[in-house]
C-alpha cells in the first residue's frame, strides 16, 4: 500500500500497547480474526458502504490493542473493501454507479453461462436437488421474511453452480457476488419482489432440468439483473450517498 495512504494513521500511543489479548495471539492471528469480522458485515451491509472506521473505537470494540485493528484495515483496503485517504480516515469502500454496472453486467452473463452449462450436464440428481431447493424457496416466500428468502435465494442459486460442473465459473461469480451484495440489500424487501424472483426460478429451474441450454441461459439472464435489464429499478432503490463520485462529477 502507497506510504502515503498511511500518514493519517495516528502513532500507537502506550496506552494502546498495554491494551490486552492481541499479544498472546499467533502473529496475525487477532488480525485475521479482526478482519474476518469487519469482512461480513462490510459485506453483508452492517457497516454500509461509506461508513467511517475509526481504529480506537474498534480496538475498544474488540479488545486488543491498535496494532491488530491496523493490520485488518489495511488488508481489507487490498481487497478493495476499506478506503484510507490521506487526511480524510479510513472508511467501507464506495463503489461508483459504473463500477456497480459493471459488476451486475458481468455476474448476468456468468450466471447466464453456469445455467447453460448445468442445463447440457443436468443429470437425476442435479433434478432433483432443483426441486429441493424450489420448494424451500417457496417455503420461505410464504412463511419467511426477507433474510429467509435472500437466504433460500443464495442456496437456489448455489444448485445451479455446483451443477454446472465448472467450477471455475462458480468461483468467480461467488467473487463478484461479494463485491456487490451489499448493494443488493434491497432485493427481497416486498412480497412482490419475492414472488417474481420465485416465479424466475422456476422457469430457470425447468429450463435447466429439461436440457434446454437456449431456454436456461435466457431465463436466467431475465432473472439477473444486469448492466442494462432491471438496472434503472435496482438504481432506484438506492440512496445516492452509497455510490463513489464519478471522476469528474466532483
Amino acid at each position: 500500500m502507497p506510504m502515503e495512504n498511511l500518514e493519517h494513521l495516528d502513532p500507537l500511543t502506550d496506552a494502546d500497547a498495554a491494551l490486552p489479548s492481541d499479544d498472546v495471539r499467533p502473529r496475525g492471528g487477532r488480525a485475521n480474526e479482526i478482519r474476518n469480522a469487519l469482512q461480513e458485515e462490510i459485506e453483508t451491509g452492517k457497516l454500509p458502504p461509506g461508513s467511517a472506521l475509526d481504529e480506537r473505537a474498534l480496538a475498544a470494540r474488540f479488545q486488543v490493542s491498535r496494532t491488530p485493528v491496523r493490520e485488518a484495515l489495511q488488508q481489507l483496503a487490498a481487497r478493495d473493501l476499506v478506503r484510507i485517504a490521506p487526511r480524510q480516515g479510513m472508511s467501507v469502500a464506495r463503489l461508483s454507479i459504473s463500477q456497480v454496472r459493471a459488476i451486475m453486467e458481468t455476474i448476468g452473463e456468468l450466471e447466464g453461462t453456469c445455467a447453460k452449462l448445468a442445463a447440457r450436464r443436468v443429470d437425476d440428481e442435479l433434478r432433483n436437488r432443483l426441486d429441493v431447493s424450489l420448494q424451500h424457496c417457496q417455503d420461505a416466500a410464504i412463511q419467511g421474511g426477507t433474510e429467509e428468502y435472500a437466504q433460500a435465494n443464495a442456496a437456489f442459486h448455489e444448485v445451479i453452480y455446483v451443477g454446472s460442473r465448472n467450477p471455475y465459473l462458480a468461483d468467480l461469480i461467488r467473487n463478484a457476488r461479494r463485491q456487490i451484495y451489499r448493494y443488493r440489500l434491497r432485493d427481497f424487501v416486498t412480497k412482490a419482489q419475492i414472488n417474481k424472483s420465485l416465479q424466475d426460478h422456476l422457469k430457470v429451474a425447468r429450463a435447466i432440468q429439461d436440457g434446454d441450454e437456449a431456454a436456461a441461459i435466457h431465463q436466467m439472464m431475465l432473472h439477473v439483473p444486469s448492466g442494462s435489464t432491471g438496472f434503472s429499478e435496482f438504481l432506484a432503490r438506492m440512496p445516492m450517498s452509497l455510490f463513489e463520485t464519478e471522476a469528474g462529477d466532483a
